[in-house]
This record gives structure tokens, sequence and C-alpha cells, in this order.
């Protein structure tokens, strides 16, 4: 089917062919019998040598747990355009790290004022993204199609709005997703008790 469709292709427009795609648009890919796995290996190291993390110590998590972010935290203000810069490259790593989506997404709330405490958050993501290059997505070959779905909460994340994020993600679909409410809850279970039925919609 492939081969035919090349052949139509070739013969209605003048084109090359270039054989498997291993690279497009700061995506690293490699197909195999397994599936296709896709990166941004190559993209991340530069980011980091943007940002002078190249020689830092990698750490295990992109945000810390215990810390909550806000636009007013007293703390001295840094250079917009170097802040939204950084958040612009997390944000377009997204698209092969989903893990980085949930930092990205809060990071991205304090474009317009951003602080020290905000900056400090942000290099600590390069960091995670240091010891952490080579995390893709892989898509596996398989002989049935399975709908596996995974969801989470962060209960009254946002001190500013206190607001709620819930994020999902199904398998198959490929349908990662993350948003805030405003759904007042009477706890953590119940957020994401809310967070889970979100999900079965999608699905």
């Amino acid at each position: 089917m492939i081969q035919e469709f090349k052949s139509e292709m070739l013969t209605a427009f003048e084109m090359t062919d270039l054989g498997e795609m291993s690279y497009f648009l700061g995506m690293e890919i490699s197909q195999s019998q397994k599936g296709i796995f896709i990166c941004q290996r190559k993209y991340a190291y530069e980011i980091l040598k943007i940002f002078s993390m190249e020689n830092s110590k990698p750490i295990g998590t992109p945000l810390c747990q215990i810390l909550k972010l806000c636009k007013d935290d007293k703390s001295d203000k840094v250079d917009v355009g170097i802040y939204r810069s950084l958040i612009g490259c997390l944000l377009y790593l997204t698209s092969t790290r989903l893990d980085l989506t949930f930092a990205a997404s809060l990071l991205s709330r304090f474009m317009n004022s951003p602080s020290v405490t905000h900056f400090q958050a942000a290099k600590r993501v390069l960091r995670y993204l240091r010891g952490s290059m080579d995390h893709g997505i892989m898509f596996k070959k398989v002989d049935k199609m399975e709908l596996i779905g995974y969801t989470d909460s962060y209960w009254v994340g946002s001190i500013d709005d206190m607001r709620s994020t819930y994020g999902f993600f199904l398998y198959n679909w490929v349908c990662p997703g993350l948003s805030r409410y405003c759904v007042m809850e009477s706890g953590c279970v119940a957020s994401l008790y809310y967070a889970r039925l979100r999900n079965l919609k999608w699905a």
C-alpha cells in the first residue's frame, strides 16, 4: 500500500524518496520492529547549553513537591525575555516529553512578571532534563488495540485563584491533557474523583 501511494505521488509531483524519517523539526525518530521511538535529545542538549546548564547536577523530579508558586512572591524580578525563552523551549519539548507538561504549564503562568523563585523553579526543570535527555515516546507495535487511561490531580495547586489542576493520558490515542478547574472540592480524594470523571468523558 505504501509503495503504491509513493509511486502515485512521484508521478504527480516532483519529489525525492529520502527513505525512513529519522529527524523532523527537532525530533529524532527511530523505527524498528518493536515500534517507533521519538525523542528530542539534541534539542534538549541545545537548551541546556543556551542556559549554561549542560554541566548541572541532575535531579530526579522536575518540580519540588512542597513548593507552591504564586504571582506575587515578594522575591526580585528577573528578565522577562530570558524567562519566556526558557518556558517556550520547555513547552516545545512537551511534544515528546509528556513528563514535562505539568511543570511547563505551571511555570508559563508567570511569564508576565517572573521572579527569582519562578526562574529557579524553571532551572530545576533543566536539571531534571539533564538526567533524562534520552526519554521520549515509544509507539509500540501491538496486535490488539486496548484503550488504557491514567489520570491525576493536584488539589488547590494554584495559590492565586485556589484552582486545582488535573491531568490525563489515554494510550493508543496518545491523547495527553492538562487543565485547571474551579470546582470547590472537599479534599484531595474528591479532586482525584473529579479528574477521573473528566478522563472518562474523553474516553
